[in-house]
């Protein structure tokens, strides 16, 4: 590799896994959205360990917070001329589509992860519609026949995963609902008595919650986007006074969100798994070399549910369980 490739690769951000690369060597780009998020942090670590697994170069790289496309752009640019033959990549928007393609025409096998990307080869992410079918089914045996009053503390308009979780969760309720592959959110079911954006955010989450109250103080069930919104939304509660009164349910599994689940604060969340998107995105790209066959479509992988009290009827792990699985700091 030149000088001025491995400057500019530093330039971007871009990391080698290992020495210099060999002319027949696999190589196999990561680019996250960020480097800090623990469910990021947790994707490198298993694509870095396929890697060595199977003796594959791995590249990385990252946008300095989400949605900085810039960085994710040069990146894709700068993998496809250090020799990367598959990229795998959590999107931070479409302004990547135009570099993606242009990867693509030059035999760049793109996989997405985590969520979709226009245009890349296949997806291997979480099944979040059946994500949020598991807590809502959890969500109506917890109530016990009680007529539901729930506020949902959502992403925020338009974003794939967070109308996916949102309709599921109805669906899981028993509850009209879009199907998987709407992008708007079912908000007219009855027993939802308030919405509100979070953008998966503990601050902006009780900030919803405490507008919520407001209009509907009888609330007794919560559907959250994420564990850091159910956290904003169980101190709103806790500040009223009603936070025993109420059911929270959540969709991640992080680390810190389990021990959350495992307090009480949240009755249960459906854990998905980064670290197996990351490293069967690096076996497909080991594939890829091998048979010329790219992978396409979804891939599933892999959702569980994890509740602090196990209900009858409703399949669930328990959060010492759920500890050894999931992601982040412990």
């Amino acid at each position: 590799m030149s000088f001025k490739l491995k400057a500019t690769l530093a330039l971007a951000g871009i990391a080698l896994a290992g020495a210099a690369i060999a002319k027949d060597q696999v190589v196999v780009g990561l680019i996250t959205k960020t480097e800090t998020n623990p469910f990021f942090v947790k994707m490198k670590e298993g694509a870095q360990a396929e890697a060595k697994k199977s003796g594959v170069k791995l590249m990385t790289a990252a946008g300095k917070q989400d949605g900085d496309t810039a960085s994710q752009i040069a990146a894709i640019e700068n993998m496809t001329s250090a020799g990367a033959k598959t990229i795998l990549i959590t999107s931070s928007g479409d302004a990547v589509v135009p570099a993606i393609k242009k990867a693509q025409a030059k035999g760049v096998q793109v996989i997405a992860l985590d969520s979709p990307v226009e245009g890349a080869d296949a997806l291997f992410a979480t099944d979040n519609y059946k994500a949020g079918v598991l807590i809502g089914e959890y969500a109506k045996a917890a109530l016990g026949g009680k007529p539901a009053k729930i506020v949902t503390l959502d992403l925020f308009p338009g974003h794939p995963v967070g109308a996916q979780r949102h309709n599921g969760f109805l669906k899981g309720m028993g509850m009209t609902a879009p199907d998987a592959k709407s992008n708007e959110l079912g908000g007219k079911a009855a027993g939802v008595v308030c919405m509100a954006d979070s953008f998966g955010d503990t601050a902006k989450g009780q900030t919803g919650m405490e507008n919520c109250l407001q209009k509907n103080p009888d609330v007794n069930l919560v559907y959250t986007i994420n564990e850091p919104a159910a956290v904003g939304a169980y101190n709103a509660l806790k500040k009223a006074g009603k936070e025993k009164g109420v059911t929270i349910v959540s969709v991640d599994g992080g680390c810190q969100g389990i021990k959350e689940t495992a307090k009480g604060i949240i009755a249960a969340t459906s854990q998905q798994y980064p670290l197996k998107m990351a490293s069967m995105g690096v076996a497909a790209g080991v594939e890829y070399a091998k048979t010329g066959k790219k992978q396409s479509g979804y891939v599933d992988t892999g959702v569980t549910l994890i509740a602090n009290t196990a209900i009858k009827g409703v399949d669930s792990v328990d959060t010492k369980k759920g500890l050894d699985m999931c992601w982040g700091k412990k």
